[in-house]
């Protein structure tokens, strides 16, 4: 069986071709799946989807009315994809329900540091050999309160961390995490971490409930000089009143991995062309904000979980199984 890969990045594409090497061809492609590109699917039982593809209603039925049975997105969250039309077509979806939370987790501590000690600025700065220190004064982490919205696997790994710098742990989530009871944390309401912490990190999945969990009402609540970092989705954040608050100069710094209408713009090159999103091209004038493409679980540990879950999910459809990946059932058989 030929299978096709959609939004295959470069560094991507050997790990894919190896890893289904001796058990099926795999055609990889640089573009997303979208409106544009379903039709390409037609013909090809099995496809392979990015995070960001399109997987609304109308590409669905392009892609059943083409012959496709089974998607294997190469990502944990699936709130790009419409499983109610999914099960309609008889579509089986699975997802990768699980990878390295350690790459997700450093990568936002790294956004955190790069934000309080103003590495990015700094960077620009000796490139052009200006090596003052006005506008880069950064503060200690040590004995400063971080509040963790979501306290899952990467949420405790990121816990583990701030514990690490002697950090005082707040945590908020729908269920308490033991491992991070045992390393401090105090499990308080939203408002209460919202208002008490020095540094934010949202590591909840993007739900109806979860959407806009940072809208205005809780940018108002956080401390003038907060730190908030996202590297879970962009829907958790409402951009436009976080411009609002930047623009009164609000908060001490802003890192993001994750931008809510991302989805076209992020993992393309469009420096060439330019960008027509207002939000996000105000959001970067900000000195005290840094954006990066969505690259928090791009590293070869979770890269190569994320293939060979895929893989599996493959294999399991192929034969009949059911597991924890498996977002919408297969088609009853005759």
């Amino acid at each position: 069986m030929e299978i096709l890969a959609f939004g295959v990045q470069s560094d991507e594409k050997p790990l894919i071709e190896k890893a289904f090497a001796g058990k099926h061809e795999v055609r990889c492609l640089d573009v997303f799946l979208n409106r544009d590109t379903a039709p390409i699917a037609a013909g090809y039982e099995v496809i392979s989807t990015s995070v960001n593809a399109d997987l609304g209603g109308k590409v669905l039925q392009t892609l059943a009315a083409g012959g496709t049975q089974m998607i294997a997105q190469r990502s944990t969250g699936f709130n790009n994809i419409d499983l109610d039309v999914a099960e309609r077509l008889a579509l089986r979806v699975s997802r990768v329900s699980w990878y390295s939370p350690y790459s997700v987790a450093e990568f936002a501590w790294a956004l955190t540091m790069a934000v309080n000690r103003r590495v990015v600025r700094a960077t620009i700065r000796t490139r052009d050999f200006d090596f003052r220190l006005d506008g880069l004064l950064g503060r200690d982490m040590h004995g400063r309160t971080a509040g963790i919205i979501g306290t899952g696997k990467i949420g405790e790994a990121f816990t583990r961390i701030a514990h690490g710098f002697g950090m005082n742990l707040l945590g908020w989530d729908v269920a308490e995490n033991p491992a991070c009871v045992e390393l401090g944390m105090r499990y308080v309401d939203k408002e209460q971490l919202l208002a008490e912490s020095d540094l934010i990190s949202l590591h909840v999945p993007l739900l109806p409930a979860t959407h806009h969990i940072i809208g205005k009402d809780a940018l108002a609540r956080m401390k003038h000089d907060a730190i908030l970092i996202n590297s879970s989705r962009g829907g958790l954040i409402d951009t436009e009143a976080l411009v609002g608050e930047l623009r009164a100069g609000r908060l001490l710094g802003v890192g993001l991995d994750v931008y809510e209408a991302e989805a076209g713009l992020f993992f393309l090159d469009k420096s060439l062309e330019g960008v027509d999103d207002d939000t996000l091209a105000r959001l970067v004038t900000f000195p005290n904000v840094l954006v990066t493409s969505h690259q928090a679980y791009y590293t070869e540990d979770a890269l190569g979980q994320i293939i060979a879950a895929t893989v599996q999910n493959v294999d399991d459809y192929l034969a009949g199984r059911r597991s924890e990946n498996v977002l919408v059932p297969a088609p009853p058989g005759p």
